[in-house]
């Protein structure tokens, strides 16, 4: 027996350093981490417990002569500040990461298994892509990954982790999850690489420019999170872990961080500026209701007229959507729509209640935005509110504009609680714009346009823009000190951590895409 003890032991070490030592030397040269180095560092320490270790690729006549053991991924799963969590670490020392049938089938396995006990799949990657040698077969090998992606849509939070390369129909997989982390200078996504995209099209671009964290982060709305190195990359995905639930059946994380649920936020009164059309950082405001003002931001270099996160208020988790004022006066266009969307429906998915703050003037007008199909995309935010089924709770600070007031989580649109602070402004549009409308004839008339676009402006601010018609009215539920804030939403969410709601039964609905 101990002969057979001692043989296992020398198959699970030569597992254990699969790639050579080359290979090895040049991932660490890179600054990046190997692939068990990343599990250990993502999962609490002495946690983890390996799946297929011993496995092995069967594609002889590919001409792949070597086979070496795990055949270039590390699969299993451990724990994450003691939740279970299920993890695959691609490894580019062995045949450079890609995937072929027997790697596809360990992570099949592992996906099926966290959809079976209901926990999270991390994966972090670092791949070449197919492998080459074992055509089509690493083709259909894809497929089956992103159908497992589909199934566990809304079920099981997934995250993908980009360390390396991710290129052409790879990058599938990670687009269907629900978010994914980018490295600067070592993460690079892409469907067709710079050579090719000149071939093609003649354009000279870099592979960072192309596909790198920062460009995806900022531009094309890829990557949800972007970190200076993996350590740093690896520890906000640990954070993000603490904000969810393991999967939709069960509530997110309560968490007491010794913030009293009492305090006044007086540092609100003083906030605003005194002209309706001077910015403020919404961040403050979110900073001063939060608990310990921790908030954890979405896409934070993209679409950045609207704030989206997560933060903890008495202690649980909630999603955080707010117009930002500092950026295009916080309209809503195309891609902050998009953007919050996907938050709004992230939230509702996994149980996580939903904190709006509104400030918003309208709808970015403009040729492009017609054309880019901002009717479109403006549904999008429209129908996630609409479709979740979580505790919602809207709060104006100050403008609330025409339709897109509305689409901001009004209480015609299922808001379950709706304050506004006196600040607040009501209306189908801005009193200047308003006046020009209404009043035309008459300004047109006056002897002193100037004088008398003044007064009534003046006039329609105190008579609609304000927030006591539509207290009136039902539509807001109370008009609030600013400094109550943290304490209405503490009590709010508290009565609404019982709210149960069902859709109507139907295969699904039909989101505007």
């Amino acid at each position: 027996m101990q002969d057979r003890i001692d043989d296992l032991r020398r198959r699970r070490d030569e597992a254990r350093h699969a790639g050579s030592d080359r290979a090895v030397e040049r991932q660490h040269a890179k600054g990046k981490l190997l692939a068990r180095e990343r599990i250990e560092y993502l999962v609490d320490p002495e946690s983890f417990h390996e799946l297929d270790m011993l496995a092995r690729h069967r594609a002889h006549a590919a001409g792949l002569e070597e086979r070496p053991y795990t055949d270039g991924v590390v699969t299993g799963w451990g724990t994450v500040n003691g939740r279970k969590v299920f993890v695959f670490s691609q490894d580019f020392t062995v045949f450079g990461g890609a995937l072929g049938e027997v790697f596809a089938e360990k992570i099949h396995k592992l996906m099926d298994m966290a959809l079976k006990v209901g926990a999270p799949v991390v994966g972090l990657n670092d791949g070449a892509g197919a492998r080459i040698q074992e055509g089509v077969v690493s083709l259909a090998s894809y497929g089956g990954i992103f159908y497992r992606n589909v199934i566990s849509s809304g079920v099981i939070p997934q995250i993908s982790v980009i360390l390396g390369p991710c290129a052409g129909g790879a990058v599938y997989s990670p687009a269907m999850t629900d978010f994914i982390f980018m490295v600067r200078e070592t993460s690079h996504m892409f469907i067709t690489g710079p050579d090719v995209v000149k071939t093609v099209t003649g354009e000279d671009v870099t592979l960072e420019e192309l596909g790198g964290a920062m460009s995806h982060a900022s531009k094309s709305g890829v990557a949800t999170f972007v970190a200076e190195d993996e350590k740093a990359c690896l520890d906000d995905v640990r954070f993000l872990l603490g904000y969810l639930p393991q999967n939709n059946m069960e509530p997110p994380p309560f968490e007491d961080v010794g913030d009293d649920p009492d305090r006044e936020c007086t540092a609100l009164r003083d906030l605003l500026p005194a002209s309706p059309n001077m910015p403020y950082d919404m961040h403050a405001v979110i900073g001063e209701v939060a608990d310990n003002g921790e908030f954890f931001e979405y896409f934070p270099h993209w679409a950045r007229s609207m704030l989206c996160g997560f933060a903890r208020i008495d202690g649980h988790p909630v999603g955080i959507v707010g117009n930002q004022p500092l950026v295009l006066a916080g309209v809503l266009d195309i891609e902050s729509s998009e953007k919050a969307a996907r938050f709004v429906r992230t939230c509702d998915a996994f149980n996580i209640p939903l904190v709006t703050f509104v400030d918003v003037p309208g709808f970015l007008p403009g040729v492009d935005q017609e054309y880019g199909g901002i009717i479109r995309h403006g549904a999008k935010l429209l129908y996630a509110y609409c479709e979740s089924t979580v505790p919602r709770i809207q709060v104006i600070t100050r403008k609330a504009y025409g339709g897109a007031y509305v689409v901001m989580n009004s209480k015609s649109i299922g808001a379950d609680l709706a304050f506004a602070w006196p600040s607040a402004e009501l209306a189908v549009m801005g009193p200047q714009g308003a006046v020009e409308i209404v009043y035309r004839r008459e300004l047109q008339q006056a002897a002193d346009p100037a004088k008398r676009r003044a007064e009534l402006v003046e006039e329609y601010t105190e008579r609609y823009a304000n927030p006591y018609a539509a207290a009136e009215r039902g539509y807001i539920d109370d008009v609030i000190d600013p400094a109550e804030t943290r304490r209405k939403l503490v009590a709010g969410l508290a009565m609404l951590r019982t709210k149960r709601e069902e859709l109507p039964q139907r295969k699904h609905g039909n989101v505007p895409l």
